[in-house]
């Protein structure tokens, strides 16, 4: 069937406005942080696939860090252990941790890379504990006591829950060298081998800003930072998002997310990208397209 004028004319607009983006961007490493709806609806996980090959054709590096919170907690459920969280922050013990390490590191950590060489991708699939990629320390919360904790002098006890120390970017840079796509599951170890579970947002913030990334690009379910109005925010400085932060104008769940951001830009990544991963192609349309979907945060000029 051939194209109306119209929609080649159309199409002739999309590739030309992506074009200077895709000059600007070669060589250049983004990394992702991939979950929510983008993650289980199986035309968006199909065109995230796509656009994370896309880019690395163009001579893109993509780094893709995911979580997988839902698909533990059915794991659990299914075993019967008990979830319990303290600041949005799974409690996590051994059974869990268990579990944890087979659910990201096993079963969706294989579905992503499949996903993205089913596309025509070269990915590999690693853990933070492959290669000493992500030493991690235990993470201390000194915060409210939540169900079957307990709290002492040191604040509150969640587990098996940590944060990164140091990132081994040897091993990343020997992947994406290689022409490999990176896929990493956020579980670290210690020095002593004990495997800590860690939120997939920090680890993408810190992974960018080790890596000296171009772009940090989280993906969610909502539209990205809204004001007071709740009109979406689509550019930002540092300045202006943390008198945000101060004003409470961002909060809840949106504010972990909008702070992981704003350290990775703070730490040398040029930009980060809180986009809504409902939308179809939601990475490239971010990252070729003048509008984009979602907010961006910016180095001062």
């Amino acid at each position: 069937m051939s194209l109306t004028v119209e929609s080649a004319r159309n199409i002739a607009k999309v590739l030309t406005e992506a074009l200077p983006y895709i000059q600007k961007f070669t060589g250049r490493t983004v990394v992702v942080k991939y979950g929510g709806n983008a993650m289980v609806d199986s035309t968006l996980k199909h065109g995230f696939a796509r656009d994370i090959v896309l880019m690395k054709l163009v001579g893109i590096n993509p780094v893709v860090v995911h979580g997988g919170g839902p698909q533990i907690g059915k794991v659990l459920k299914a075993l019967n252990i008990e979830s319990n969280f303290v600041d949005g922050l799974r409690v996590t013990d051994h059974k869990t941790m268990d579990v944890v390490e087979m659910v990201l590191g096993g079963l969706v950590n294989k579905d992503i890379v499949s996903l993205l060489n089913c596309n025509g991708g070269k990915a590999v699939g690693i853990t933070g504990k492959d290669g000493d990629l992500i030493r991690a320390r235990k993470l201390k919360l000194t915060s409210k006591r939540g169900k079957g904790l307990e709290k002492s002098t040191c604040g509150v006890d969640i587990g098996q829950v940590g944060e990164v120390a140091a990132i081994n970017t040897k091993v990343l840079q020997t992947m994406t060298g290689g022409g490999f796509i990176p896929v990493i599951a956020p579980i670290g170890s210690d020095s002593e081998g004990v495997s800590y579970n860690i939120n997939a947002d920090s680890v993408a913030g810190e992974v960018a800003a080790v890596l000296e990334a171009e772009k940090l690009i989280l993906l969610t379910n909502v539209a990205g930072v809204l004001d007071h109005a709740g009109s979406l925010l689509t550019g930002l400085d540092i300045s202006q998002t943390d008198k945000l932060i101060a004003s409470g104008i961002i909060a809840g769940g949106m504010l972990p997310k909008v702070q992981c951001a704003l350290a990775a830009v703070k730490q040398g990544v040029r930009q980060a990208h809180i986009i809504d991963g409902r939308v179809e192609h939601a990475v490239l349309l971010e990252i070729f397209t003048d509008e984009g979907v979602g907010t961006l945060i910016n180095q001062p000029a």
